[in-house]
């Protein structure tokens, strides 16, 4: 681990909330508070590709287990922190198998268009909403800043990260007069869908939210929200798109924290392993997609006010 960063970042941590020690027997586990919280800090180079390689030992996650906690991802030149709850993998990591040294192996990919975290033989994770101190600043404080929020309201920030990338932004017709417009700046949406998909229009239509490159017409990201639909029917249409077109690796289901252990286990089913759907497609929780948005819309600071309630 590099000490310059894992210094600099535990120094960070003390100036922000006073009172750190580190536990027993580990150089990489610390608690802050009187037990507040606890962090294990993890560094890896940043390899060609903008590749990150990082190994979780089995016995320091157990240490996290009843506790607030986080993983700390630390790479070169790395702007601001990647502070991931544990409490939101803690079940994937108990269905998932260390390899044979006793660790997970873990990727991350940071890119522009959403940072992912690879957990070997488990599967993809959007954790782009996991950047910075937010969380982390809530957990010593003891409450969970995000709204409950709906589907429509999901489709609309989804739209404006989509919209702030530049990307145009696709929403089924029916879906478009639930837009929350109190959450985000009006947006334009796609009139038409990309040209070449005839064979899977009538499913393309029909997903949540896409974005679509300017100017090629491609398909840049799809994105379906299963807000109360089952995982697998999202799956099942991610899938006809990736069959359609093998080259897209933005397929994404969104749906609440409890689901995204289903979403592990539906995903390594064979048929998604054959169709090599499992290889590409994310998890993005709700809260991660509210904390996105904050980001690209507020520089970080959270939002003034809070979304309406909203059914959907």
């Amino acid at each position: 681990m590099s000490t310059n960063m894992r210094t600099a970042f535990v120094a960070e941590m003390a100036g922000r909330y006073g009172a750190i020690s580190r536990l027993p027997n580990t150089q990489s586990l610390y608690e802050l508070g009187r037990g507040q919280c606890r962090v294990y800090i993890r560094y890896s180079k940043l390899h060609p590709r903008a590749q990150t390689f990082f190994g979780l030992r089995r016995e320091d996650l157990r240490q996290l287990e009843g506790h607030k906690s986080f993983i700390s991802f630390l790479w070169d030149g790395q702007l601001e922190p990647l502070l991931v709850p544990f409490a939101e993998f803690e079940e994937v990591f108990a269905e998932a198998q260390p390899a044979s040294d006793g660790q997970f192996k873990i990727q991350v990919y940071p890119r522009e268009d959403g940072t992912i975290l690879y957990i070997a033989r488990a599967g993809r994770f959007n954790v782009e909403g996991y950047f910075g101190w937010l969380q982390l600043e809530a957990a010593m404080k003891g409450f969970h800043p995000y709204p409950s929020l709906s589907h429509p309201q999901i489709q609309t920030l989804l739209g404006a990260i989509g919209a702030a990338k530049d990307y145009d932004v696709w929403v089924p017709r029916n879906d478009r007069a639930g837009l929350d417009w109190s959450l985000a700046s009006p947006y334009r949406l796609a009139d038409e869908l990309t040209p070449g998909f005839e064979a899977i229009q009538s499913v393309l239509q029909e997903i949540d939210v896409i974005w679509l490159k300017r100017g090629s017409a491609g398909l840049a990201a799809v994105y379906e929200v299963e807000h109360s639909t089952p995982i697998y029917s999202g799956l099942l249409r991610l899938n006809d798109v990736r069959l359609i077109n093998p080259q897209i690796d933005r397929l994404t289901v969104v749906s609440n924290e409890p689901r995204r252990a289903t979403f592990v286990r539906q995903l390594n089913r064979p048929t998604f392993q054959a169709s090599s759907l499992s290889s590409v497609c994310t998890f993005l929780e709700y809260s991660e997609v509210y904390d996105w948005h904050r980001r690209l819309t507020s520089g970080g600071r959270s939002p003034s006010t809070e979304p309406s309630p909203h059914r959907g």
